[in-house]
């Protein structure tokens, strides 16, 4: 859920890590700013996937200031009613519509439904996301794991398939699945959460590495913790911030996908700090399975 603990242990072993993650990204923000033109998507129609708040609402919104003509999916229909107002003010052709995709089959016929209706899918945010605490520890049944699974990674699964063939087909697309630095490097109680996103980065490298010889992008978005409703509900014992190192706000990660997706790395990573993790399990694995565990008796 959040990459706090992990980039705090990073720091107490090197604070010159810290350092390298703040300078290269200033670096990059600021080369962006000053040497890239805004990449613009008219005339291309794209859905985005839980976009009632949070990363996927700025997703949508940066995507139809862009030029695009945006479909945003979510449950809530009030958000959804606020949204589509703002979408339609900035790209004619915006609208919204409740779906609920942890319902696999009912997500496939949405989209279906969109291809039909509106001639194709350029570009699909899968962006909606759970996250149920997982205590090992206390007994407890597979329900909220499938639960996590159904929205986290089947729903991944499904919208990807159901627009590839057409990508395939026009030989030309763009898919961005959202994943988590906790995959990277799981937390006690975060089983289920840090399971679902390894699995959205497994199925996302290998279809990417299937597809790009055909056009097609298939992208992993690591947004670093921002602060969203799930992000924030890790602070909600009293527990503290993570790093600002690791800190993104929702419109900063929504301006990296649009800037970043249809490039050449699958990967995008909006903090830079996580990529350590496998490096520190691999060189120093006692002090890292330390770190890691004290969180289970906080």
């Amino acid at each position: 859920m959040t990459p706090g603990p992990f980039s705090a242990f990073l720091a107490e072993i090197d604070p010159q890590w810290v350092r390298w993650d703040r300078k290269v990204c200033t670096v990059t923000r600021h080369r962006r700013h000053h040497t890239r033109s805004v990449r613009r998507y008219d005339g291309q129609l794209a859905v985005v996937t839980g976009a009632s708040s949070g990363i996927g609402r700025s997703v949508a919104l940066t995507l139809a200031e862009r030029g695009a003509s945006v479909i945003g999916l979510a449950r809530r229909r009030s958000l959804l009613d606020q949204l589509a107002a703002e979408l339609s003010g900035r790209s004619p052709g915006s609208t919204t519509q409740i779906c609920d995709v942890g319902d696999a089959d009912t997500f496939r016929d949405t989209l279906d439904c969109i291809q039909e209706e509106r001639g194709s899918i350029d570009i699909l945010i899968n962006n909606a996301g759970i996250d149920l605490m997982l205590a090992a520890t206390g007994g407890g049944g597979t329900s909220s794991v499938r639960q996590v699974f159904d929205v986290n990674f089947f729903a991944t699964v499904a919208g990807t398939l159901a627009v590839l063939p057409g990508m395939i087909e026009r030989r030309s697309g763009v898919v961005v699945n959202v994943s988590s630095d906790s995959a990277r490097a799981p937390e006690p109680g975060q089983g289920a959460y840090a399971a679902s996103k390894a699995a959205v980065s497994a199925f996302s490298e290998s279809v990417a590495h299937e597809v790009a010889p055909r056009g097609v992008h298939v992208h992993l978005l690591y947004p670093g913790w921002v602060p969203t409703a799930m992000g924030l509900s890790g602070n909600e014992d009293g527990g503290s911030l993570p790093p600002r190192m690791v800190r993104r706000t929702a419109d900063g990660v929504a301006a990296l996908v649009a800037d970043r997706m249809g490039g050449p790395k699958v990967d995008i990573n909006a903090a830079l700090l996580p990529l350590l993790a496998p490096m520190a399990r691999t060189l120093v694995p006692i002090a890292y399975q330390k770190a890691m565990r004290r969180l289970a008796t906080t």
